[in-house]
């Protein structure tokens, strides 16, 4: 089945084919202190590290050499996606370990896969306090960026800044959101950087399109 944030393998392929022909892929630590970015750079990332995606798309990065950034919902490794009833199992600590670093770079997703609009000061930092004991206990190696979960973060003033200083206090040096815009680089906004939101049933030439040009009107 391809449809929705489902993929199929066959089409997986396809696109990563041409990006490993096309565009460079960097991680995000990488945009943080690497100033020659070129004008036809990437980075692809994945959310929640479910076991689908490591049997799928990680042996595809492997094969054409593509990095990519996976995005953790720490209190829900080793068990199964219960935001979203439970139907993926999560990667263990053991499985996040054997990824290849050299392509594969881990970052945060909060700890509960919560909804940082609608939790409080308290429970923002609570959850990040999480999300650091969970890394130091099992060793994990996990940059600094957060994906919000379902793209959900404070839109409007002052909350919004709020939320940022929130970020930086927990040592947050970047947040996704979705927005489905091409970001320019160098980036304006570290805790606004946004996402193009590729779905099962996209064709390779909207694919395509949507590299180039971000969210399409016309499809």
């Amino acid at each position: 089945m391809s449809k929705g944030l489902t993929i199929s393998q066959q089409k997986l392929e396809e696109q990563f084919q041409y990006l490993a022909c096309n565009y460079t892929t960097f991680h995000l630590s990488e945009l943080e202190k690497n100033e020659n970015i070129k004008s036809k750079g990437i980075v692809i990332t994945f959310d929640d590290v479910t076991v689908n995606q490591l049997e799928f798309a990680v042996p595809l990065l492997e094969k054409y050499k593509l990095k990519a950034t996976f995005f953790i919902p720490f209190n829900y490794v080793g068990k199964s996606d219960w935001w979203n009833k439970g139907a993926e199992p999560i990667m263990d600590v053991q499985q996040l370990q054997s990824l290849n670093c050299d392509l594969i770079e881990l970052g945060y997703h909060s700890f509960i896969h919560g909804r940082y609009a609608q939790m409080s000061d308290e429970e923002i930092n609570n959850d990040f306090d999480q999300c650091r004991t969970f890394i130091d206990e099992n060793n994990l190696d996990v940059y600094p960026a957060v994906a919000y979960p379902y793209g959900n973060y404070p839109k409007k003033e002052p909350a919004k800044s709020h939320f940022k200083q929130l970020l930086d206090k927990n040592g947050m040096k970047m947040g996704l959101k979705i927005g489905n815009r091409i970001n320019k680089y160098p980036l304006r906004e570290n805790y606004e950087i946004q996402r193009i939101d590729v779905k099962g049933e996209d064709s390779l030439f909207k694919f395509k399109l949507k590299l180039k040009f971000g969210k399409l009107k016309l499809f």
